[in-house]
């Protein structure tokens, strides 16, 4: 992964278990403060949430972003979320504990007949016609286990039309995966961007790493500051972004969506697919598809006018 040229023996761990209702309030503090993706592991057994960083840098976790982290919990505490016992956890581990401890529950991902999405120590083979994508967890978001990462990996193989070219455009790609797929599935031209330049770093060595990064265009960039106008439209675009700035950036978001294409929103709690739904619904969107697994629902919409 991108990181691991850093020179430092241990990692800082930082974590804090909470609900799935302030789960994405604290993925979004974390990523504030730490300008870096926040991972989320679930026990399927208690339902317990863990939202955790890791701090690669000396110092980068002292005192003042303790209180920070505090402070940000309050916060969100009294927009009436339930953080839960809201505990935060502060400890080193070596790098490689680190990386043992997510080989016992990464496992192999089969997206239907068509993708396999497999860590670098598996053995698993892949089938007659089955494109794969090797990639191992990391600092950066997005392995395919996530929910709404799965969604937009499965609508990335239904909506593809073998031969015809097909564009692909991944908004806030994390660690690359959706755009590494889109190109082994043969999705040309495919291009990704993300605000966080980590997950820039980390998403083009995956893509060297997956022999995919003469096919695709990935670069740092802030979708607020992108043209209302687009030259350039696509076939199929993901989005898997807070909810929140999928309703405020819609228009920059729609305008590169070809007439026809489809629009994968993911990234959204259950609870707010509906405001989501509702807002592209009246910018002349249609949803064609949804899943709901866990506390997150994600959707595919089309234009109203397309068949």
């Amino acid at each position: 992964m991108a990181r691991s040229s850093v020179k430092l023996q241990k990692l800082r761990r930082i974590s804090i278990m909470t609900t799935a209702e302030a789960e994405e309030a604290i993925v979004e503090l974390f990523g504030r403060l730490f300008s870096q993706p926040a991972a989320v592991w679930t026990n399927a057994e208690t339902k317990a949430t863990i939202v955790t960083v890791y701090c690669t840098r000396t110092g980068e976790w002292n005192g003042g972003k303790c209180e920070a982290v505090r402070q940000g919990l309050e916060e969100i505490r009294r927009c009436g979320l339930s953080v839960g016992a809201g505990r935060i956890e502060a400890r080193n581990i070596r790098r490689e504990d680190w990386a043992e401890s997510w080989k016992r529950h990464f496992k192999p991902i089969t997206i239907g007949a068509h993708l396999l999405i497999k860590p670098s120590w598996s053995r698993r083979k892949a089938a007659k016609g089955q494109a794969v994508v090797v990639l191992d967890p990391g600092l950066s978001f997005g392995t395919g286990q996530h929910a709404t990462t799965s969604f937009c990996l499965r609508e990335l193989t239904r909506n593809r039309r073998s031969p015809l070219p097909q564009g692909f455009l991944d908004i806030g790609t994390g660690s690359g995966i959706l755009a590494i797929a889109a190109a082994k599935l043969g999705y040309a031209p495919t291009e990704a961007f993300d605000f966080d330049p980590d997950s820039i770093v980390s998403a083009k060595a995956n893509a060297r790493r997956n022999g995919a990064d003469s096919h695709i265009q990935l670069r740092r960039q802030d979708l607020k500051k992108m043209p209302l106008k687009s030259r350039r439209q696509f076939d199929v675009i993901c989005a898997n972004l807070i909810y929140d700035l999928l309703l405020a950036e819609q228009p920059r978001i729609l305008t590169r969506l070809k007439s026809n294409g489809v629009l994968v929103l993911a990234g959204i709690l259950q609870t707010q697919f509906a405001q989501v739904q509702s807002a592209y619904e009246k910018a002349g969107m249609r949803l064609i598809r949804t899943r709901v697994e866990k506390e997150w629902q994600s959707g595919a919409f089309t234009r109203q006018h397309a068949r």
